[in-house]
């Protein structure tokens, strides 16, 4: 199933489909989905196969995280060739170069398709304020598509695109997320760089990113994220990798009765079950007060915030006020009438909550919510558009005023078709931690992704997070955890990374030693055996001591993992297995230890 961004750089790597083809697919599915409201511009098909032909046959392609993916851009977003619009056409223009988050991804390897629809000025939550036309939601076609990044959110989810970038301010990664079934990953403020971006309120705005899986997500942000001069709101911020699901997760869940789902049982019900899920999955539910949180929702429209939407487009107010969607005029002319005073007395406000937020988060791990308190049709938001805005926003508009990040989940289908999604919430920096225990949510779920009834694929293993002054290390013998020597790789400072198989390269032997232990031997290419065994991080200035110890027959090699890796660890010569039992079909040494001991 190469729907998946995973699933098309492994297809692509292994010359089984090419970029080309892929790209062309893409086109194929946006003229047979046949909703003209999803995109707001295309690139010429050709120019772009041509573009992927290119890439395909570069040598170094092969390498690319991102090769060959096709990618939808939100249209506040710049990418070279095709017009910015920000959903008004009266302020469209063409950008001389690609936004740096566009830069990244064809540098990575993706290639460009098209530019999605929005909310004008990226100003809302629901996918229905632009002139470009009202998408309709792939999963119920009633419901409102969900904004602002509407377009991006459904070309993922109807499989038109595996990617696409949107931005969020006050929930516009999230919601969209939540109303198409796919995953919403909002970074922590200045992860991304926000060069090239039409800007709604320039301090908190962020690049998103919009998947199927929370992998594909966190493979595009580790092509994007980095410092960038050119923008005075990037920082510094390493990314980390995603670790094991920790064993001892603290969940913050809001105190009981402030919740709000205005009258929405089956939104209610099914929050109620995402808890038991994560209950199950081992997480300890802490309660914490969330009206500190309300409250700094509040903040962003009835606060000084308004008047960074006005700063963008005060201009156009002024020349053509008539060239911009009535409801986003009536919210941003509102800026206008701000005084310094108000936003000075809102900043104080704003640092003081701050505080509360970071002492609500000193005994928990993350925050889990609903990501939005429940759904409406199209119909519902026309008819009242600034009062059911408002409250899809109840649990996005504070995130980012509190400088934390987020990533959104689905969760559950309700009985009535429509989705229902979370989001898990941590301080700025945390994005990798929220992604390492969002995956394993997301594949418990079981849910199909997006809106064609996909199904989940596996959890690929986690790459080795080796710390800059670590070397890693597998183990397939008695060195494994509870085995007799694990003891002795802990003594120099080991500490356990993945536990994980090697490709079927290999085969196993007892060795006659003391203590007993196993010796690997790669065989040709796929017909030995897959053999379970562990990745250790070992200190650089002991893995030299370590592997010192190590008595023959046994020496370092490279093994090759099943997900294509390759790391250091103990192998045999053929030369000493003479005489030697194999042991391959018991898969591991644990399982041969444990068939021994039982008989």
């Amino acid at each position: 199933m190469t729907e998946t961004v995973a699933a098309i750089v492994a297809a692509h790597r292994a010359g089984t489909v090419s970029p080309a083809e892929t790209v062309a697919r893409s086109f194929a599915r946006i003229r047979a989905h046949d909703d003209p409201a999803i995109f707001i511009s295309l690139r010429d098909e050709k120019e772009a196969v041509a573009e992927a032909e290119a890439l395909g046959a570069r040598k170094d392609a092969r390498h690319l995280p991102l090769l060959g993916v096709p990618v939808g851009v939100k249209d506040n977003i710049d990418a070279l060739g095709l017009a910015t619009t920000a959903a008004c056409p009266a302020f469209s223009y063409m950008p001389s170069h690609d936004a740096t988050a566009v830069a990244r991804l064809r540098a990575a390897g993706a290639i460009v398709v098209g530019k999605t629809n929005l909310d004008q000025f990226a100003t809302g939550l629901v996918g229905v304020r632009s002139p470009y036309g009202i998408p309709k939601n792939p999963l119920r076609g009633d419901l409102i598509p969900g904004g602002s990044s509407t377009g991006s959110g459904i070309a993922v989810s109807a499989g038109l695109v595996p990617l696409a970038l949107g931005t969020d301010t006050a929930g516009s990664g999230r919601v969209p997320a939540m109303l198409n079934n796919i995953v919403g990953l909002k970074p922590s403020l200045g992860l991304i760089s926000t060069a090239g971006l039409v800007p709604a309120c320039r301090t908190l705005d962020c690049v998103s990113v919009f998947s199927l899986t929370v992998d594909d997500a966190m493979t595009a942000l580790t092509a994007i994220a980095g410092p960038d001069g050119a923008d005075p709101y990037s920082r510094n911020r390493p990314l980390s990798e995603m670790t094991p699901f920790p064993a001892n997760l603290r969940l913050g869940v809001p105190r009981s009765g402030q919740l709000i789902f205005f009258g929405d049982k089956a939104s209610e019900k099914a929050y109620g079950d995402t808890l038991k899920r994560w209950t199950a999955l081992g997480a300890t539910l802490v309660e914490f007060d969330l009206e500190p949180f309300y409250e700094t929702a509040r903040l962003l429209y009835e606060g000084p915030w308004v008047a960074e939407r006005y700063l963008v487009i005060r201009n156009l107010l002024a020349s053509s006020p008539e060239a911009i969607h009535p409801v986003t005029r009536e919210i941003i002319i509102a800026g206008a009438r701000l005084s310094a005073a108000d936003t000075f007395a809102a900043l104080y406000r704003l640092q003081a909550l701050r505080k509360i937020a970071e002492r609500a988060f000193a005994h928990i791990d993350a925050v889990v919510l609903p990501t939005a308190p429940t759904v409406y049709s199209t119909a519902q938001v026309l008819a009242n558009p600034l009062e059911l805005n408002s409250r899809l926003g109840t649990y996005t508009n504070f995130v980012n005023l509190l400088d934390l990040c987020g990533l959104a989940l689905p969760a559950a289908m309700r009985p009535d078709g429509a989705p229902f999604g979370i989001t898990l919430l941590a301080p700025a920096g945390h994005d990798a931690q929220l992604a390492s225990i969002g995956r394993v949510f997301h594949a418990d779920t079981k849910l199909p992704m997006g809106a064609r009834g996909l199904p989940q694929a596996p959890l690929a293993p986690l790459s080795a997070n080796v710390a800059a002054e670590e070397i890693a290390i597998a183990v397939v013998g008695a060195h494994l955890s509870g085995m007799a020597l694990n003891g002795e790789l802990k003594g120099f400072g080991g500490r356990l990374l993945e536990a994980t198989s090697t490709a079927p390269d290999y085969r196993l032997y007892a060795l006659e030693t003391t203590p007993p232990k196993p010796g690997m031997l790669r065989v040709q290419a796929g017909s030995g055996s897959s053999i379970e065994l562990e990745i250790w991080a070992l200190p650089a200035a002991a893995f030299g001591k370590f592997v010192a110890a190590i008595p023959p027959p046994l020496s370092i090699g490279t093994i090759r993992l099943a997900d294509g890796r390759g790391v250091k660890g103990f192998l045999v010569e053929a030369a000493d297995i003479n005489g030697a039992r194999d042991i391959s079909a018991f898969s591991g040494w644990r399982a041969f230890v444990a068939e021994a001991a039982a008989g």
